[in-house]
């Protein structure tokens, strides 16, 4: 039985793909420290179905602070997908958060990594801010990345890291750019939920800009079959764009979200934010040939499962 640690477990995307690989047969070793970025509630009842696993073990943790040779022992794919979230909360201050969880963290379990002798791919979770703005769309991973928010920096630190460690050590690394993801546990500060949990309250939608800024939306399940993918490939020292072919406006998705649910929207206008970006799309040509990775997930159908995910949610 193949052996996985999944960083970042109890989150989003990390506990997702933990029930992902318990479903391929892995056993799943998990590890989160539960910050106090949004509730600790919502991460407990992600983990909620793994911990009833025979095959998943969660350790409560900080990457820090935790002796990895004990956690990495008999690990031969490990699914970096731990870091602090969040552009607009990564100036100032509070980049000694992202300096700490995210370049240093990283540093520290590819350093343990390096004397693994069982382990076979280092997947790491990277991210689309890496590209910051730029004129030439869709986006290629040969393009120069100049990300306009500290966050993406430490995501670009993160993916240097990984390929120095693959150059120098050997690390089977890959990094792959996730193209904003969406879909059920997506986080609360996240733009779906809070549109459509406003739709749903009769609240009015707080939109920075115009509203005419574009993304590829790019659903969970797409993501997770992704990153399985890139843990199977023999390809090392690479990095992937991971997008989900469905590039509209701010301001068009809004109005999707409103049609699914047949209710009025209200939309407020404001002044951008420091750090966003204009557009993201993505070139995912790279990962179709070498992964074979083709996103499945239409916008309006995974749109549709977030809202049922939402609307159970507050049920409960």
């Amino acid at each position: 039985m193949s052996v996985a640690l999944v960083t970042g477990c109890a989150g989003f995307i990390g506990s997702h793909l933990s029930e992902r690989l318990i479903q391929e047969g892995y056993q799943v070793k998990g590890i989160d420290c539960f910050l106090d970025y949004y509730p600790r509630p919502i991460k407990e009842n992600n983990l909620k179905n793994l911990l009833k696993e025979k095959n998943f073990s969660f350790v409560e943790a900080d990457i820090l602070k935790v002796d990895l040779m004990n956690l990495l022992d008999g690990v031969e794919y490990i699914f970096h997908e731990a870091a602090q979230a969040g552009v607009r909360a990564s100036w100032g201050k509070n980049f000694e958060i992202y300096t700490q969880n995210n370049i240093l963290a990283t540093q520290v379990l590819l350093e343990t990594a390096k004397e693994l002798s069982t382990l076979k791919k280092f997947v790491y979770a990277s991210s689309s801010s890496v590209y910051g703005d730029t004129d030439i769309l869709p986006m290629h991973e040969d393009g120069t990345p100049k990300p306009v928010s500290p966050y993406g920096v430490s995501k670009l630190a993160n993916e240097h890291l990984c390929y120095l460690y693959f150059k120098n050590f050997g690390i089977p690394t890959i990094s792959l750019r996730y193209f904003t993801v969406y879909g059920p546990r997506q986080r609360p500060d996240m733009a779906f939920n809070k549109f459509i949990s406003a739709i749903l309250q009769n609240k009015e939608i707080q939109i920075y800009g115009e509203g005419n800024q574009t993304r590829d939306f790019t659903f969970i399940r797409d993501i997770v079959e992704a990153t399985f993918a890139a843990s199977q490939t023999d390809v090392n020292g690479e990095v992937f764009n991971i997008g989900g072919g469905s590039r509209v406006t701010l301001i068009q998705v809004i109005n999707l979200i409103g049609e699914i649910l047949d209710k009025p929207v209200k939309m407020q206008y404001t002044e951008p934010q420091h750090g966003d970006v204009l557009h993201t799309w993505a070139n995912i040509s790279k990962a179709q040939k070498i992964l074979n990775y083709n996103p499945l997930v239409s916008l309006k159908e995974g749109l549709k499962e977030e809202i049922d995910w939402l609307r159970d949610s507050a049920n409960r």
